[in-house]
């Protein structure tokens, strides 16, 4: 030990000594650096750098999109290099990082509470791109230039409303946005006044731009899935259903109502092999204004019934309403999975049913109660989903 000279042991301890913080660091540097540990802290733990993904623990993703945001700053890369021990500051910001539309005033802002706090359990700006979007597309309004020619649209809805013609329901997923519909959002009445082309957004999902008048004289141009997400996110958000003149189904009618005849939906008994392997998804839909069972008699012996007994599977009594009218709008819904089937009638000569369809019954139900309320309008059935989608989307 004697022939060991102290300065070169104190120079060998130095080169493995972590760098000591030197005193005169601003606030916004401490907080950096202390927001950094933080993520050191974590890497330790879970053996690995905080990723994104919205299905993450909540702290991995505020740590992931600190991490981005430090990595993409100069400065900040400068301050933390010397604690840099695990070379975290040396990847690349992920591509679905929201860091990169983070200033540095929100950067600093998030990292606040990691100098003296541990409550980062809020998520203030670690949001998704689509809800940055939703939330700026609803928050960037104009002036409505030519409101004058909307304004009568608005007192007449609102005479609708109030008279019953039309009613407010909650809104759902399912619900269709289109040119013409109206919506409550945000406490307004918001009118769909024109919709662009269609297109499939980045997650693959269709999407339009659209140009929404507001009762205050406002308008915006927004997205479709942005008015869909600002609307389900409102609790009061609430969609104005298209007029319905009185009950179309109803168990019994109301004082006053007129009966129109009856909508049912039968089964087919044939053993024609593309009938037997489908039997309960093939059914006909049909609106008669005698009884069912008058309908079906001697079905065996139609075309229309595929020269076979039929089980009746559903009805649903209708009042006000234009059978015809009616019939069309249940055909249009459910072309796309019509049964495209060929037999013959009793005297041989080959015959095309047209009123049955590639359909669940669940589907069906469905159908009827979007007629009830009226928001059938613009809807078709996808075969590929079975299911009622907006005719843009299916």
């Amino acid at each position: 030990m004697s022939d060991f000279d102290l300065d070169e042991l104190r120079a060998e301890l130095d080169a493995f000594a972590r760098p000591e913080k030197k005193g005169g660091r601003s606030a916004r540097e401490e907080r950096i650096i202390a927001g950094f540990e933080e993520i050191q802290r974590f890497v330790e733990k879970a053996g690995h750098p905080p990723r994104h993904g919205e299905g993450g623990d909540i702290f991995e993703r505020l740590y992931a999109v600190r991490l981005d945001r430090l990595r993409m700053l100069q400065d900040c890369r400068a301050l933390l290099a010397p604690f840099d021990h695990g070379g975290l500051l040396t990847g690349a910001p992920e591509a679905s990082s929201t860091a990169d539309s983070m200033d540095e005033d929100e950067l600093f802002a998030e990292l606040e509470g990691a100098a003296g706090s541990s409550d980062i359990t809020s998520l203030r700006h670690v949001r998704t791109a689509d809800e940055k979007r939703a939330a700026e597309d609803v928050a960037n309004r104009q002036k409505c230039e030519d409101f004058d020619s909307f304004k009568p649209l608005f007192e007449k809805i609102q005479q609708e409303i109030n008279g019953g013609i039309r009613l407010t329901r909650p809104f759902e997923l399912k619900a269709e946005i289109r040119p013409g519909s109206w919506f409550i959002v945000g406490g307004q009445k918001a009118y769909v006044a024109d919709a662009g082309e269609v297109f499939t957004n980045p997650q693959g999902r269709t999407d339009a731009r659209l140009r929404v008048i507001f009762d205050n004289g406002t308008e915006s141009s927004m997205l479709m899935r942005s008015l869909q997400r600002a609307l389900n996110k409102d609790d009061a958000g609430r969609r104005v259903t298209d007029p319905v003149a009185g009950p179309l189904f109803a168990a019994e009618a109301a004082e006053g109502d007129q009966a129109s005849g009856t909508i049912y939906v039968l089964r087919s008994k044939s053993d024609h092999p593309v009938i037997a392997a489908n039997r309960a998804l093939v059914h006909k839909i049909g609106v008669t204004n005698m009884s069912v069972a008058q309908r079906t008699a001697g079905a065996r012996l139609q075309p229309t019934f595929m020269m076979a007994d039929v089980e009746i599977v559903a009805t649903y009594e209708l009042f006000n309403i234009s059978r015809v009218k009616l019939e069309k709008v249940i055909h249009r819904v459910f072309g796309p999975a019509r049964l495209d089937i060929e037999i013959k009638d009793r005297f041989g000569t080959p015959v095309i049913p047209r009123e049955w369809f590639l359909v669940p019954l669940f589907v069906i139900d469905e159908a009827v109660d979007r007629i009830k309320d009226g928001s059938i309008t613009g809807y078709i059935y996808d075969p590929k989903t079975a299911a009622l989608k907006w005719a843009a989307e299916a």
